[in-house]
């Protein structure tokens, strides 16, 4: 399977804080459009959500604030999947904002079965999708705020 294709993103003049930067909340919100592309890419899309009752759930994530990001900028995110399990999924995306790495945010994911209100399996075919999509995590994955 091909890694998933970045996405690109405009920042609107909404997002923007009062010292004329991407205001911190939508870091995660522009990071979450592109969990939710890999989610797609992968199969897990509204169609499977419709059929299967089952989703994935963010349980942790943690941001980085590299450079600031102007209001007439527009990002990139590159996502990669670093991890995985029969019920969990490890990403990393990288923010670049020009060719200056600006963010990244590292999250913790669990396909959960919405109507028995717990943690599931992936389907077989979504798990080797995404096993196909494994690479080694950055340098910066597993840290603590410190």
């Amino acid at each position: 399977m091909s890694s998933p294709p970045p996405l690109h993103q405009e920042i609107r003049p909404e997002w923007v804080d009062y010292n004329g930067h991407l205001s911190e909340a939508y870091y995660a919100l522009v990071f979450g459009f592109a969990t939710d592309a890999l989610i797609e890419h992968v199969g897990a899309d509204a169609d499977y959500r419709a059929a299967t009752g089952c989703s994935l759930y963010t349980v942790e994530l943690h941001i980085r604030y590299l450079h600031e990001v102007r209001r007439e900028s527009a990002v990139r995110v590159d996502t990669r999947v670093v991890g995985s399990g029969a019920k969990k999924l490890h990403l990393c995306h990288e923010m670049t904002a020009g060719d200056r790495l600006v963010a990244t945010e590292e999250v913790m994911a669990l396909h959960v079965d919405q109507a028995a209100g717990k943690s599931s399996p992936f389907p077989q075919e979504i798990a080797d999708r995404i096993s196909a999509l494994r690479e080694p995590p950055p340098d910066y994955a597993g840290r603590s705020v410190g």
